[in-house]
Formats: structure tokens, sequence, C-alpha cells
């Protein structure tokens, strides 16, 4: 009987052991697993960081890059959105990330043409048979992101960082006060566009005038320009383009594939924990699909309320005025190419991916068209 006490006893020590053992890993577990309720609880690191949009489907876009990069943080990096003109006006919104007046900026390169007629390189340039989605594959992995900072750090000299993201659908050639069925009829319009398209526009004998988003609508209004193109049947929609305009022209080649960049101000992305960066950079990616994918709802949809609801008049650009905006582009092309040796590097870069990846995506793509007409009739 005494063995078996003992027993017993031995048995119930090794249990209350156990136990004591046990607890002590679940309550260092529970520390474990509240670690990061404690980096919850730090002060976040805050971006102020401003948008060239006041509203619209664009202002959203910007909001999803930001929802994104806060959610992923979890809580430890916030990045605080200002609307269009909140700081800076948009013109001088790069020169204000450069300074640390603004931690960051959504924006597109187009904006800051004036420093430099490469930027127009990374979201209007000339169409080499690509869309968006693949000049954000050339700056990704073809090139075009070293090109870039070269741009930015060597030669502009810009203490920045930068992230692509949206790839754009082919801009509409826009809104005109009558229906156009031919070339000619663009010559001596007045006509509102940015980056080198203006410049593409004004070989093509349009009268170019370069006006922020928000002027585009009342300057048509006031018969300050003739015609005027913003991007996508979304943001046209939302501007009231369709109060002083029922012509509405689908394609162009005159800003065919464009992105948004996002900067930041390079001395503040560097001393940020790599997982920050990690995070900025990634949530540009991530928004980037979205963003595709949201477009293909939105501006679709709002294609049909402007024909069915505002009676808009949606015809298909002529072929007319496609092939003249690829002959003005040449001639654009070669003049600055003439004039700035890193210009024609970066058109030589994009053209050699262009027609290698062209040779594989145009070929291997089959008639989309012809499957649409094949269920829906023809278009």
């Amino acid at each position: 009987m005494k063995e078996k006490n003992n027993t017993e006893n031995n048995q119930k020590t090794s249990r209350r052991n156990f136990l004591k053992v046990g607890a002590a890993t679940v309550a260092g577990g529970a520390a474990a697993i509240s670690a990061p309720q404690i980096v919850k609880a730090q002060k976040p690191i805050v971006l102020k960081v401003q948008a060239a949009w006041g509203g619209g489907i664009f202002l959203e876009f910007a909001q999803d890059y930001v929802k994104r990069v806060n959610e992923m943080s979890g809580g430890s990096l916030k990045i605080d959105l200002l609307s269009v003109d909140a700081v800076v006006k948009t013109a001088q919104m790069q020169d204000a990330v450069h300074k640390g007046v603004l931690d960051g900026a959504h924006l597109v390169t187009a904006y800051w043409y004036s420093k430099s007629p490469v930027a127009s390189l990374f979201g209007t340039g000339p169409c080499f048979g690509w869309s968006a989605n693949e000049l954000m594959g050339w700056i990704q992995h073809g090139g075009g992101k070293a090109l870039y900072y070269e741009l930015m750090h060597d030669i502009l000299k810009l203490n920045l960082v930068g992230f692509f993201s949206g790839p754009m659908p082919a801009q509409p050639l826009g809104w005109f006060k009558k229906h156009i069925t031919d070339a000619s009829q663009m010559k001596g319009l007045k006509y509102r566009t940015v980056g080198l398209a203006a410049d593409v526009l004004q070989e093509m004998g349009m009268a170019v005038v370069q006006l922020p988003g928000g002027e585009i609508q009342p300057s048509m209004k006031s018969g300050l320009i003739d015609a005027a193109e913003f991007n996508n049947p979304t943001s046209d929609k939302d501007f009231g383009m369709q109060d002083v305009s029922k012509h509405y022209h689908l394609a162009s080649f005159h800003q065919s594939q464009e992105c948004f960049e996002i900067i930041f101000n390079k001395r503040l992305f560097d001393r940020l924990p790599k997982e920050h960066q990690a995070i900025l950079e990634y949530a540009s990616e991530a928004a980037s699909s979205d963003m595709a994918w949201k477009a293909m709802e939105r501006y679709s949809q709002d294609l049909v309320v402007l024909k069915r609801d505002h009676g808009v008049n949606v015809y298909r650009t002529p072929d007319s005025v496609m092939d003249a905006q690829l002959k003005a582009w040449d001639i654009v092309v070669e003049r600055f190419n003439k004039k700035d040796p890193f210009f024609k590097k970066v058109i030589d870069s994009q053209m050699a991916w262009a027609k290698r990846h062209g040779a594989y995506s145009i070929n291997n793509a089959p008639n989309y068209k012809g499957a649409y007409e094949h269920y829906f009739g023809k278009l």
C-alpha cells in the first residue's frame, strides 16, 4: 500500500509540474502573440501624401492604394491622403516632395513634363503597339525602372523614390462639338491635353491648351476650347462633359498608355523600416491590379449611362485621325531624339522591348473582336 501511495503521489507531483510548465508555456505564447499589439499601441508613422485629384474615380484609386498601405502595416504606418491643392498646386507637387514639404504624392508623370519631356515617355509616350500594362512590363522588368531613376536622380537631381501603379486603358480622343469623320476636321481646333500629346496634336494643326482636369468642362462650356480629353468615361461623366458636348470619340494614339506614379521623399523613405518600404512598394502593385479590374467594371457601365441617359453619341475615332497621329508621333520623336540623347536612349529601350514582346503578344492574341461579334453581334 505504501508503494502504491508513493506512486500516486509521484504521479500527482508530475502532473502538477506538467501543468506549471504548460501554464508557463501558454503564458509565454500569449506574450508572443500579444507582441504585435504592443507595436500597434505605439504611435504610427504618418506620411502626408497629396493626390492630384479632387474627386471622382482617380481619387478613389489613390484611396485604394492608401487603404492597402494602412491595412497591411497593421497600424504602424499610416498615410494621410490630402486632396488636390491641399498644400501646393498640382504643378508644384513633385518639388514639394523633393524638398520634404510633402512626404509623398499620387500623380502622373505628364504633370512634370515641363522639367523634362522624357517624363512623358513613362506615361504618355508614343505607341509601339503596346498597352499601358505592357508599358509597366517594360518599367518593371525591361529596364524602364533603371532609366526612370537615371532621369530622376542623375539628370534632374531629385530626392525622390517612385512606384508605378494602375495601367490605364487607352484614352479616348475625347469630346468635340461635332462628329469628327476625318483628320482634316482637327486642324485649327482648340484642344486640351497634356505632355507630349500636346506636341503631337500641334503637329496635326490643332491649337493645344494644357489645363488641369477641373478646368476642362468650364473651359469648353465658355468656348475657351473646342474639344478636350481627360481620361475615361467615368472621369469624363463626373466632370460633366456630357453637358457641354454630345460627341464622344473613343480610341486614340495621343495617350494610348499611361499609369499612375506614386512618389515619396527619398531621404524619408530610406529612413523607414524595411518592412514599411516593402509595404509602400507592394501596395502599389496590389492596387494596380485592383484598379485595372475596377476600371473594367466602372468605365463600361458609365459609357452605357452616357449613351442611354444623356444622349451622348459614341464613335470610334476614324482611322485617318489615328494614322495622322502616328505620323505626327514620328516627327515629334525624331525632333526630341536629335535634341536630347537621353530621350533617344529611353525611346530605343522602349522600342527594342516593344518589338520583342509585341511579336509574341500580337501573334498570340486571338481575334477577340471576332469572338465578341460571334456572341453579341456587330459592334
